[in-house]
């Protein structure tokens, strides 16, 4: 099922379960079945959320050697395929002289914490200005690492480097961080074999691809592309894509001519799946397609936001490719990101409060601090708090978490226990104070 059919507006809703965090701008999970998930301080950390709260301690602080600010600073971590076995994960910042780093860490025997020394980087890239950084790193469902380049600022594009393939910036690129160090370019990007283009470029004419992911089920690539003054843009690409898209920018903004301002159609340019007019917002904040369990009819509808006006939406695709959107939860608040844990549920993170909250149904509510289905609440039968769909137990290690006695609830922390030790019914801690809820 490529899209399914968005949930109205009125079956779902945002639930914290993480607070007290300073200008979060990601959150990742490991997939080493940990349960964890970790979030990016804008500054320069990296905390471990659960329980109501984030670690006090950070799993990483790099704050000092971060340059931070406006859209400079620590923007992402990918944590590597194989993270259970090497311990490695990759982190997206701005250096002190104002430059992109992607650079290569190790956890130490500390599950928790992770030595600042161990770093290697991986690649550097030369940034003009302070604006349009991009930010994003994720890996693909190739194993390749693949990493969002804005065109460098400042307005338009001034020196139309997205378009010019002898620069990384206004790029998407696709590096194997295995092969070499401290990295080889995979021989089947587009543009290996072109005289005098950056081989590590995989996708180009991108303005600011703020936040992308890949659909964990079909493995299409979804990039939220920040526009200029008229048009936020979605772009897909499909999973079975060999690259070389080019999306457009500065000679379009979204599916309109920028420049030149008339007779810009060109055969060779993609055009984005969806956009959507700055007078409902000004940055767009791309997520990812839903494949949890726990809203069904979620199931394959791509999740994003505007970071302005804090709205929420659901872009579902039909069987004729058309796509429709749905309002899902007005936060009032501005969207910085969304992240994904490992059984495919949704979090959003609110940038300016410092919370982290979960996107979940209408009819959970928070009891005794934890958020339960309606259904469980005055059940003493055995009731599971999520039932994982098919599409995502393919693609997922699946511990159902389960317990007997509300009483025992207490001593559980919610990470890393096996279901054999508990029984009965439930799911995730939030932060009891977190009002008017159940």
């Amino acid at each position: 099922m490529l899209g399914g059919t968005a949930a109205a507006a009125d079956e779902v809703r945002l639930v914290e379960v993480a607070g007290g965090l300073e200008d979060p701008v990601y959150l990742a999970n490991a997939g080493d079945g940990s349960g964890r998930v970790f979030v990016v301080e804008q500054a320069g950390r990296i905390r471990v959320a659960g329980g109501g709260a984030a670690a006090s301690a950070p799993f990483l602080d790099i704050s000092a050697i971060v340059r931070s600010g406006g859209e400079r600073g620590l923007l992402s971590v990918a944590f590597h395929p194989e993270y259970a076995r090497n311990g490695f994960f990759y982190v997206n910042y701005t250096d002190r002289d104002g430059d992109t780093v992607v650079a290569r860490y190790a956890v130490s025997s500390d599950a928790g914490r992770v030595d600042p020394a161990s770093a290697n980087e991986v690649i550097t890239v030369d940034q003009p200005y302070r604006n349009h950084n991009g930010g994003q790193i994720q890996f693909g469902p190739d194993g390749y690492l693949y990493i969002g380049m804005g065109d460098g600022g400042w307005a338009g594009d001034p020196r139309h480097r997205a378009q010019n393939l002898r620069s990384l910036l206004g790029k998407i690129l696709r590096l194997d961080v295995d092969s070499d160090a401290p990295y080889s370019v995979p021989p089947d990007n587009p543009f290996v074999m072109t005289k005098g283009a950056a081989p590590e470029i995989w996708a180009l004419g991108v303005r600011n691809p703020w936040r992308f992911s890949f659909d964990r089920l079909t493995g299409d690539l979804y990039i939220g592309d920040v526009g200029q003054n008229k048009w936020e843009e979605i772009d897909v690409q499909p999973a079975e894509s060999r690259g070389g898209e080019n999306y457009g920018w500065r000679i379009m903004e979204g599916a309109h001519c920028f420049n030149p301002a008339t007779g810009c159609a060109r055969p060779d340019l993609t055009l984005p799946v969806y956009e959507y007019s700055q007078s409902e917002g000004c940055s767009v904040t791309g997520g990812y397609v839903y494949r949890g369990g726990s809203l069904p009819d979620l199931e394959g509808t791509y999740i994003f936001a505007d970071y302005c006006a804090g709205t929420i939406w659901g872009l579902t695709r039909h069987d004729d490719g058309s796509r429709s959107r749905t309002t899902l939860v007005e936060t009032g608040f501005a969207v910085s990101s969304f992240g994904e844990d490992e059984a495919g549920e949704l979090y959003v993170l609110d940038y300016s409060a410092g919370r982290v909250l979960k996107l979940v149904p209408k009819e959970w509510s928070v009891r005794g601090g934890w958020l339960e289905r309606s259904d469980c609440v005055s059940s003493r039968e055995p009731c599971y708090a999520t039932e994982m769909s098919e599409l995502s137990k393919r693609h997922l290690r699946i511990r159902e978490h389960i317990v007997a006695s509300r009483e025992s609830l207490d001593d559980w922390d919610g990470i890393g226990r096996e279901a054999s030790e508990r029984r009965g019914g439930l799911v995730t801690k939030v932060n009891e104070s977190d009002g008017g809820r159940g």
